[in-house]
């Protein structure tokens, strides 16, 4: 008879974990956790890498159960811990702490090691984001009306647009960038005035700016006329300036009294020699007429002045203006009557008539 030997049983270590991705916050605690099985009761062996893309693997920690062996790299000094079950506890997350952990459990009686990864995502919170835009109000049929969100802190923010409520996406008329930050509308329509919201958010937060609302004015009926036909008026208008030349002949008359005289062109200077102004003959003063004699007549009666009442005292009056000497004019200036010793004299006496 033959007898098969039996068979033989190989044992190994399962680890499982709940979550294939942990979400962390920078500053902040992430517990990457996993368990085991196995059929031994020793302590296992444990041990947790960070692996990257092209770029070696790096060992964060290793221990027998929870005590760990050898020391620790710098950047994770007083920030690790292991559990019995064989999760890692990370305090104080930092951004190079992403990455995805491979973790290897292994107990001296098992024959096989058990693998397992977990992918952990290190985030800054996004801050509330708001909306920028030229203007608060738009006129109907304006073209390319641009509507920016912006944040200012947070790691791998992805944007979205609400219009009325409900999420905006491109179309037509309403175009969003690559990063959906900028939200353009081609062509402004009545239908385009209504509340905006920009929102934010990344793997471990999520923001709404504040409600901006866009007023848009109906155009008149004179506009749409007039945009129907302003290029070719304005291409009208153009032409006929740049074909208008001024006429020669129409020039600009100047008075002749200030009109300058001008020397014929050969012996022309470069300034032109004004005319003198016009002189007028001055009337001979009366000062330097000798003065009317008195014709003989009949003794005169001093007469009352009007301008006083009868009960006023008489002022007499003389019809003969006397002369008095103008003022600012020495006497020894003023022409001196000859006098009159022969009446026959016919050279310095008048003749009396």
């Amino acid at each position: 008879l033959l007898i098969s030997p039996p068979p033989l049983h190989l044992s190994g270590v399962n680890v499982t974990s709940q979550a294939q991705v942990v979400r962390g916050t920078v500053g902040k605690e992430a517990l990457l956790s996993v368990s085991y099985s196995s059929s031994s009761s020793d302590k296992p062996v444990i041990k947790w890498q960070l692996k990257r893309d092209k770029v070696k693997p790096v060992t964060v920690v290793q221990s027998i159960g929870t005590d760990i062996i050898g020391n620790l790299r710098p950047e994770y000094r007083n920030r690790i811990l292991v559990f019995e079950n064989g999760s890692l506890l990370l305090h104080n997350l930092q951004l190079s702490d992403e990455g995805a952990y491979e973790v290897e459990i292994s107990i001296t009686d098992d024959t096989f090691t058990g693998e397992h990864y977990i992918e952990l995502t290190v985030d800054v919170p996004v801050s509330k984001p708001y909306i920028q835009m030229m203007a608060s109000s738009v006129l109907e049929y304006s073209e390319y009306f641009n509507l920016h969100c912006s944040h200012d802190n947070g790691t791998k923010p992805v944007y979205g647009w609400l219009k009325g409520g409900k999420v905006l996406s491109n179309d037509s008329r309403l175009l969003l960038s690559h990063d959906q930050k900028v939200l353009t509308i081609s062509r402004v329509l009545m239908s385009d005035d209504d509340v905006y919201i920009c929102t934010v958010e990344n793997p471990i937060s999520n923001m709404k700016s504040i409600p901006v609302k866009l007023t848009v004015y109906r155009r008149s009926s004179l506009y749409i006329i007039l945009s129907t036909g302003g290029i070719f008026l304005l291409i009208t208008l153009v032409t006929v300036c740049a074909c208008w030349k001024p006429s020669n002949q129409s020039e600009i008359s100047i008075p002749a009294t200030y009109a300058p005289v001008l020397p014929p062109s050969s012996n022309r200077t470069e300034r032109p020699i004004w005319s003198a102004p016009r002189r007028y003959p001055r009337s001979p003063s009366p000062l330097a007429q000798p003065l009317p004699q008195p014709l003989p007549g009949p003794p005169l009666r001093p007469i009352r002045s009007p301008a006083h009442s009868p009960g006023s005292s008489p002022r007499s009056f003389s019809p003969i203006r006397k002369v008095r000497t103008p003022v600012g004019i020495p006497t020894s200036h003023l022409p001196v009557e000859a006098e009159c010793t022969d009446p026959s004299d016919q050279d310095h006496c008048p003749s009396q008539h």
